[in-house]
């Protein structure tokens, strides 16, 4: 991660993991970022809409899952279900009353996987390039024979990727990723929801977020497609969309 002065709070959830965050206690809602796959809480997106929340006087937390940024681990220890149970304890212990979930790549499944299971506490729910369900529909369904028996005999395989170096994939991540699967049984989501995916994205295909849109159930559900953007969505034009699209919910 980025060499940054390390002003961070921290949180012993009930796992026994230790959580870096940082929040800012204003107005409600709460607005939630969840970061992606080996990000963290310092990365642009977060930042960025931290500072505009604080600009408007609006409640807002970020936070660095286990083995990620500065918190507790290390990325090879963890999994799906493990990061999911970071979020659930940093949201439980770390904000009040209705929350606005901003869930970049990896951290739009963890916002899927809360909202299907706390839908009592959402105000609304912005997706950037979601990946959900990708240790099966994108690792394991793009693995070869080889590559498999490799994951089964090593207990992991080291996975390429356009925008970060070279990481540790387990067998553990794949096995437990099975057990947060959000697209194969129904997911109702009772509040607005935005979705926003670059065409260019070379992580997350469009097909999966139109895969989200169709299967989801939500009484305010849509989807914007930006051409030309890439997976980190990061850019000028893009925060701005993010932050319209999280307007967008809390005025819904």
């Amino acid at each position: 991660m980025a060499d940054v002065q390390n002003d961070a709070h921290y949180l012993d959830t009930p796992q026994g993991r230790r959580i870096a965050y940082k929040r800012t206690v204003g107005q409600g809602p709460w607005i939630v970022f969840l970061s992606g796959l080996k990000s963290d809480m310092e990365g642009t997106k977060a930042v960025h809409l931290e500072a505009v929340a604080q600009a408007r006087g609006q409640s807002f937390l970020r936070f660095d899952y286990s083995g990620h940024g500065f918190s507790s681990g290390t990325f090879e220890q963890g999994c799906i279900g493990d990061w999911a149970e970071d979020t659930a304890a940093a949201i439980d212990a770390l904000t009040d009353g209705p929350v606005v979930l901003v869930g970049s790549s990896m951290g739009g499944w963890q916002s899927l996987l809360f909202a299907r299971d706390h839908p009592d506490r959402m105000a609304g729910l912005v997706t950037i390039a979601a990946a959900p369900d990708f240790t099966e529909d994108g690792y394991w369904a793009s693995f070869s024979d080889a590559q498999k028996a490799t994951l089964e005999r090593d207990g992991q395989i080291e996975m390429p990727s356009d925008y970060m170096d070279p990481y540790i994939i387990t067998k553990r991540m794949v096995e437990d990723g099975r057990d947060q699967l959000v697209l194969r049984t129904p997911l109702d989501l009772p509040f607005p929801v935005r979705m926003l995916q670059g065409t260019s994205d070379t992580a997350v295909s469009t097909d999966r977020a139109t895969t989200l849109l169709d299967h989801a159930s939500s009484p305010d559900m849509r989807l914007t497609l930006v051409k030309d953007a890439d997976h980190r969505f990061s850019d000028g034009p893009c925060l701005g969309l993010i932050e319209t699209a999280i307007q967008e919910v809390m005025d819904a």
